[in-house]
Formats: C-alpha cells, sequence, structure tokens
C-alpha cells in the first residue's frame, strides 16, 4: 500500500476542518486593528481605550470556545455502516511442549 494513500482520509461532511488557534488569532488581529483605527481617527478618546482594549481578546476567546466546542462533538462520533456481527475468536497458542534440541545441550 502508498503511504500518501494511508494518510489521507475523505473528510465526513463537506465542511473544511477549523483549526482553531487560526480562528481565534486572526479574530484578535482584526479586532486589535479595528481599536487601533479608532483611536487613529479620534473616534475613542482617553478613558474609553482601557473597557475598549480588551473586547477583541474577549471575542476570540469566545470565538474559539465556540468552534472547540462545534467541532469536537462531530470529531468523536462514532459512525457505523453496515452490519456488524460477531468476531471470530482464534483459539489461544500453545507453548511448545519439548524444549529445544539446542537448549537441552546447554
Amino acid at each position: 500500500m502508498n503511504d500518501t494513500t494511508a494518510l489521507t482520509t475523505e473528510p465526513e461532511s463537506g465542511r473544511h476542518p477549523v483549526n482553531v488557534a487560526h480562528l481565534v488569532m486572526g479574530i484578535a488581529f482584526l479586532g486589535l486593528a479595528l481599536v487601533w483605527s479608532l483611536v487613529q481617527y479620534d473616534v475613542v478618546e482617553g478613558r474609553d481605550i482601557r473597557w475598549l482594549l480588551p473586547v477583541p481578546w474577549v471575542l476570540a476567546g469566545a470565538a474559539g470556545l465556540a468552534a472547540i466546542a462545534v467541532t469536537s462533538t462531530r470529531r468523536h462520533q462514532k459512525h457505523h455502516a453496515g452490519w456488524v456481527g460477531e468476531q471470530p475468536t482464534r483459539p489461544p497458542v500453545q507453548p511448545p511442549s519439548e524444549p529445544h534440541p539446542q537448549e537441552e545441550q546447554s
């Protein structure tokens, strides 16, 4: 079997898997860029900046928790296809009753 075919898996649905770290840092970056632009254009001044700076981090954390909650339930579901009957059992392997001829000489 080819190694590349063993490593590739078909997705269970048409959705792309979410990389939570990329999602969180992307939201945090966009939020901080938005806060920076509000401060640069004098929309927000003085004491308002204190409560505005943590908002992107809180929103990014909430989005990360939501993404983990959604993707973890889909990832750990069991999918059964077809009938699964009883598995045949193998008889136990018996050790040899006679010692090996070379072991007797020593």
